[in-house]
């Protein structure tokens, strides 16, 4: 493709209706999956977000099963089963026995739902557990587009409101609770906004590759500074970003997939970065980056 060429195709891309709303709903879903993602990142929560994926996967084909919309079993299955695992975690914070008790069952549960929609309701292939999988942005239309924006608003909003005392939580849950920080009602609620937001990420990516849409921008984020609002911040900046490059790669390139790109240009993004900032640390420039977790000092 020549420079005027893609000139062109980039001057017009904004005048197709479904590139105005696949860009409306990225916009939003890439803003609560980097702020939310920053969090799972530092409380080291990350296969949670894998877990909510399959459950993404099954929620919406159980709607499809029962004749419902996909978008119901969707939501309600992630936040459900959120909640459910920060409730059984300890202090709220879903552990790796919990979450692999149920992976694979829900997993399978999905599969089973497929079956029966596609041999029960007269759909002769499973087009829509591959739209569940992979996501449909580029299908989205006005209305669906901007409800799936203002819940990722809310969403974010919503971290924000509970940032301050979640992050005291993650870095020192002890210290926090000894303070009266409600550590466990922090940790249930948190998981019910990742499954929300896994819930609404879902209709961009797909259940198969939300987990990169959670987690690269929040690595990234990370491995640049180890200041809490900054990560945020910087966590949030470059998920709208990657999202806004795999939309126009998409674009551009109709045989690539908007979600693939997405992700590729995430997982680039995060690799990149590694590198560069293993290569300073190790060239004694500058001081490699301390990476929060949830036992490190509440110096940040």
């Amino acid at each position: 493709m020549t420079a005027a060429t893609a000139d062109t195709g980039l001057t017009a891309m904004f005048e197709h209706p479904f590139m105005q709303n696949a860009f409306i709903a990225g916009t939003g879903i890439a803003m609560a999956a980097g702020l939310v993602g920053y969090f799972l990142v530092l409380r080291a929560q990350v296969f949670t977000a894998d877990a909510l994926s399959h459950v993404a996967f099954t929620g919406a084909l159980a709607a499809l099963a029962t004749g419902i919309d996909a978008r119901v079993g969707l939501f309600a299955a992630t936040v459900a089963v959120g909640c459910a695992l920060g409730a059984l975690g300890p202090r709220g914070h879903a552990d790796d026995v919990v979450i692999g008790s149920v992976f694979a069952w829900v997993l399978g549960l999905g599969v089973l739902f497929l079956t029966l929609y596609t041999t029960h309701r007269n759909t002769g292939n499973g087009t829509a557990g591959v739209t569940v999988l992979f996501g449909s942005i580029f299908g989205l239309d006005a209305s669906h587009a901007w409800e799936a924006a203002i819940l990722a608003v809310i969403l974010c909003l919503a971290t924000i409101a509970i940032g301050r005392p979640l992050l005291f939580a993650s870095l020192d849950g002890a210290v926090a609770a000894a303070r009266g920080v409600p550590v466990r009602l922090l940790g249930v609620g948190f998981l019910g906004l990742v499954g929300a937001t896994a819930a609404d990420a879902t209709q961009a990516v797909g259940a198969l590759l939300l987990l990169g849409m959670l987690a690269a921008p929040a690595g990234t984020a990370h491995r640049l500074t180890a200041h809490p609002y900054h990560g945020m911040m910087i966590s949030t900046a470059v998920a709208v970003a990657v999202t806004w490059v795999g939309l126009t790669t998409s674009y551009l390139a109709p045989r690539i997939p908007p979600s693939f790109a997405i992700l590729a240009t995430a997982t680039a993004t995060y690799t990149v970065t590694l590198i560069v900032t293993r290569l300073v640390a190790d060239s004694g420039l500058a001081r490699p980056v301390r990476h929060l977790s949830a036992d490190a000092p509440r110096s940040a």
